[in-house]
């Protein structure tokens, strides 16, 4: 078994999966807990208050229990290698039966290239170094410790898991008011318009496809940790560094060692989200 395989069972156990948007179980190292598919008070979603980013609290402040997802991006590497964010999107395609529509205006996005100065609009970019604002940034759902668009949903189609930090979404649940998509500051989430089936490429068989009239975005590729396995994004970047994964609650972890290291932002950190995404610049 190899090391990257170790490190990712060590984060999550096996997974069930039966049907679109069903529960999926995943054991953590901290605790058991539902990645998506039932009532908040049973799964125990946002049992209890999130932590800061890095485990780094305040005087009189416990040191934050269990796992807490989240994502480093350099965007140093994209910049060097362009071919590498374009992997990165089209394996998340493939993995995850993404319809590619024909009007641009219609695209599902769950990771997606955008301007720098449209990702981190509270970064001026005026005199700043062609080889950052010229090239494209990366963009994808941030799994925020306080998530907007989970107090926006007015049925739990949305919801934080308080075991990983994960932002899932149960597609039964989902009446596509698109209230969530209107909460969220990043622009992260899409809307099915059609039947998004007939213009997915290829199926995979191993991830369920949505349905018309549902919003869908980024899950952090939760089915994938289920069976030990990195983020499809992850794996499309391996060896390069372009992407890191892992517990922000560990300061032993990946992500922990590269942000104590780097310098990094946040997009939109004023409004209080807490993203749990990173970007080295």
């Amino acid at each position: 078994m190899d090391k990257h395989r170790r490190k990712f069972l060590k984060i999550a156990g096996a997974s069930v999966v039966a049907g679109i948007g069903a529960p999926a179980i995943i054991k953590l190292t901290a605790t058991p807990a539902l990645a998506s598919g039932q009532g908040v008070a049973a799964a125990g979603h946002e049992a209890a208050p999130a932590a800061e980013h890095g485990g780094q609290g305040g005087h009189g402040e416990e040191a934050p229990q269990g796992v807490r997802l989240g994502m480093v991006i350099d965007l140093r590497k994209f910049n060097e290698r362009p071919e590498l964010l374009d992997a990165a999107i089209a394996t998340c395609i493939a993995v995850h039966n993404i319809p590619e529509f024909p009007n641009s205006k219609d695209e599902v996005k769950w990771i997606w290239k955008a301007p720098f100065s449209g990702v981190f609009p509270e970064h001026s970019s005026q005199h700043s170094a062609k080889k950052i604002t010229g090239n494209p940034a990366v963009s994808l759902c941030n799994h925020c410790d306080e998530p907007p668009c989970v107090r926006a949903c007015p049925t739990q189609a949305t919801f934080r898991n308080s075991a990983n930090g994960i932002v899932a979404m149960d597609y039964h649940r989902c009446i596509g008011c698109r209230f969530c998509m209107a909460a969220c500051p990043y622009g992260s989430r899409s809307f099915n318009w059609y039947d998004p089936r007939p213009y997915i490429k290829k199926y995979n068989k191993d991830f369920p496809s949505r349905m018309k009239g549902v919003v869908e975005k980024c899950n952090f590729c939760s089915e994938r940790l289920a069976l030990g396995q990195e983020p499809a994004c992850v794996e499309a970047c391996q060896g390069t560094g372009a992407i890191t994964f892992g517990d922000l609650n560990d300061p032993n972890s990946g992500v922990r060692r590269l942000l104590d290291k780097e310098f990094s932002i946040q997009r939109k950190p004023s409004i209080g989200s807490k993203p749990s995404v990173f970007y080295i610049v």
